[in-house]
């Protein structure tokens, strides 16, 4: 079984961004994100309609975080410091190495490299410091941008699910990519 423990909080740097903590000042941009029809139209959760629904999701990544049950990025400019995505690892499965990353980014810096960068330092993360055998995806089958970003970082396609979630009253599709850890010796 892996352990988890995210204190102190591990920081991420690359040759752009600095991957930081969340903290209570971005519950503004995280708004903004998770309420704009762009940035949800394939992540198959609620948008937020108010400031409370983002101070909720704020407080539910803090817990997770606290309890060392998932972790969080704010992807953000380097010297800018304002939460322009997340990136980050939840439903983490200790006794199997394995968690769920998950991400998403303002609409203005999509398409220039920033999620790469960000993706390519958690996953060394993840690997690495976290020591996961395996790394899993969850994506709705007309997202092809992250199902490219996916293959780009050694994802593949493990299943497809048809109509195995129900949002919104419709039964959807899921799409699960992994990517194992090459470089493991549990």
């Amino acid at each position: 079984m892996i352990e988890t423990c995210f204190t102190p909080f591990p920081e991420l740097s690359t040759e752009r961004l600095l991957l930081r903590k969340i903290v209570m000042e971005d519950v503004q941009e995280l708004f903004a994100l998770r309420s704009d029809e762009r940035v949800m139209q394939y992540i198959d959760r609620p948008r937020a309609k108010t400031i409370d629904d983002a101070m909720n999701l704020f407080k539910i990544m803090d817990d997770a975080l606290t309890n060392h049950t998932a972790v969080t990025w704010a992807i953000t400019m380097k010297g800018a410091g304002r939460l322009e995505g997340t990136i980050g690892f939840w439903r983490i499965e200790k006794e199997n190495h394995r968690a769920e990353i998950g991400y998403l980014l303002n609409p203005a810096l999509q398409g220039k490299g920033f999620m790469q960068e960000a993706m390519t330092a958690v996953i060394d993360y993840g690997f690495r410091l976290m020591r996961l055998h395996s790394i899993e995806a969850n994506v709705n089958p007309g997202n092809a941008s992250s199902k490219k970003l996916l293959e780009k970082n050694g994802f593949v396609q493990e299943a497809y699910f048809r109509e195995n979630y129900f949002f919104e009253g419709k039964f959807l599709d899921s799409v699960i990519y992994s990517r194992i850890n090459e470089y493991d010796s549990v």
